[in-house]
C-alpha cells in the first residue's frame, strides 16, 4: 500500500516570503523585445497573499509580455447558490481584474474556468453561463485529472481515479466543441494515455496538456526520475499522435516536480534551470513540434522555484538554437492561436495545428 504523500518538506511559501528569498535575483532579462503570450497563470484573493494583475506585471521583469491567459484555481467562487454554478465566481472575478487593468494591457486575454462536466447534460447552462461571465474573453474549462495514489497535489484529497475515462465526464466534454471552448488537462504522468485516449474520442475538441504533463519527482515518486521519465516519455508519444493535442512547456518550476530549488539559500539561476529542464522540453519539442508548444510561466505557482525574469530566460536559452520564426511561433503566436486571442493583426480562427514534428 502506497503511503500518504507528506507534504511537509514541500511546504509553500506565502508570496512575501518568495519576495525576500528573490530580492537579489538581479539577472536581466534576455532578448527583452521578443513579444511573448503567457498561456498559463493564476490570479487569486487568499490569506496566503493575493496575487492581481499589478503583481503579475511587477513580475515580468522586463520581458514583453503582450498577452497572458488566466487559468482556474479555485480562487473567488461564489460563496453560495446552486454549487455547479459557484466557479463562475472565479471567472467574473477575473473578468472584472482584467477590465479594470485596461483591454491595452493585454492582461487576461483569455479565461479559463472550472465545470464539473460529469454534470453531463446540466453542464451546457454552466458553460453557457462561465461564457457569459467572460465578457468575451471565456476560451475553455479546467477540471483537473490529476489522480495518484499518495494524493500528491490534492492536499491529501485523491481526485476521481481515471476521470478522463468516466463515460459522464465524457459525456460533459462534448458539450465544449460545439460552444468553441477548449479543455486544458491537468494530469500527472500516470494518466498521459488516458487523456489521449480521450482526445482520439473527441478530434474536434482542442486539448491543451499543462505543464509537460505533470512527471512526478515527490514522495513516492523520488529518486525514480528515470524510471518517471520513462513513463512520461510513453504517455507524451501517445498524446503527440493526437492532431488536437496541444502542450504547454513550464510548470516545471512546481514542487511535485522534486527539482528542490525551493530548499536553497538563494533562487538559481536560468542555466541552472534550463540544464535541469532540457530533457522534458526537448522531448516535447521532439514530439510536438514546435507548432504545437506553447510558453507558459504558471506564475506565481513556479514562482517557488524562481524568479519570472529567470523562469524565461530559462526558455530562451533553451530556444536558443531556433529560428526567429520558431521562437515567434513558440512564444506568441501559437498562445495567440490556442486562445483565439487578437495581437492587432487579422481576427484569429480556431487552431488547426499539424502533427509534423520539429
Amino acid at each position: 500500500m502506497i503511503a500518504p504523500y507528506d507534504p511537509s518538506r514541500n511546504a509553500v511559501r506565502s508570496l512575501r516570503e518568495l519576495a525576500e528569498w528573490q530580492a537579489d535575483d538581479l539577472e536581466p532579462a534576455l532578448d527583452p523585445g521578443l513579444p511573448i503570450v503567457d498561456t498559463h497563470h493564476h490570479l487569486w484573493r487568499r490569506d496566503r497573499g493575493d496575487y492581481l494583475p499589478a503583481d503579475l506585471t511587477a513580475d515580468f521583469g522586463g520581458h514583453n509580455v503582450v498577452a497572458t491567459v488566466s487559468i482556474e484555481c479555485g480562487a473567488g467562487y461564489r460563496p453560495d447558490g446552486p454549487e455547479e454554478m459557484r466557479p463562475i465566481g472565479e471567472t467574473e472575478f477575473i473578468a472584472a481584474e482584467a477590465a479594470a487593468a485596461g483591454t491595452g494591457t493585454g492582461l487576461c486575454a483569455g479565461i479559463v474556468g472550472r465545470a464539473d462536466l460529469r454534470l453531463g447534460d446540466r453542464v451546457q447552462a454552466v458553460l453557457e453561463a462561465q461564457i457569459e461571465a467572460g465578457q468575451g474573453r471565456f476560451r475553455g474549462i479546467r477540471q483537473p485529472l490529476r489522480w495518484d495514489a499518495a494524493g500528491i497535489g490534492m492536499f491529501g484529497q485523491p481526485g476521481p481515479r481515471a476521470l478522463a475515462l468516466d463515460p459522464a465526464f465524457r459525456d460533459g466534454f462534448a458539450r465544449l466543441a460545439p460552444l468553441g471552448l477548449n479543455f486544458d488537462a491537468w494530469a500527472f504522468h500516470l494518466q498521459l494515455e488516458a487523456v489521449a485516449d480521450l482526445a482520439r474520442a473527441f478530434p474536434d475538441t482542442i486539448i491543451i496538456v499543462n505543464h509537460v504533463g505533470g512527471p512526478l519527482g515527490v514522495g513516492p515518486y523520488a529518486g525514480r526520475r528515470d524510471e518517471v521519465f520513462a513513463l512520461w516519455r510513453r504517455g507524451i508519444a501517445a498524446l503527440a499522435q493526437c492532431p488536437n493535442v496541444l502542450m504547454k512547456i513550464g510548470g516545471l518550476g512546481m514542487l511535485y516536480y522534486g527539482f528542490g530549488f525551493h530548499e536553497r539559500a538563494a533562487p538559481p539561476g536560468s542555466p541552472e534551470l534550463a540544464a535541469a529542464w532540457k530533457p522534458y522540453i526537448d522531448e516535447c519539442f521532439e514530439r510536438f513540434g514546435v507548432g504545437r508548444c506553447l510558453f507558459e510561466s504558471n506564475f506565481p505557482v513556479d514562482k517557488q522555484s524562481c524568479s519570472y525574469r529567470t523562469l524565461v530566460n530559462a526558455f530562451k536559452r533553451l530556444t536558443h538554437g531556433f529560428s526567429a520564426a520558431e521562437k515567434a511561433a513558440f512564444f506568441s503566436r501559437n498562445g495567440a492561436q490556442a486562445y483565439r486571442i487578437d495581437l492587432g493583426r487579422a481576427p484569429v480562427p480556431r487552431p488547426r495545428f499539424s502533427p509534423t514534428r520539429r
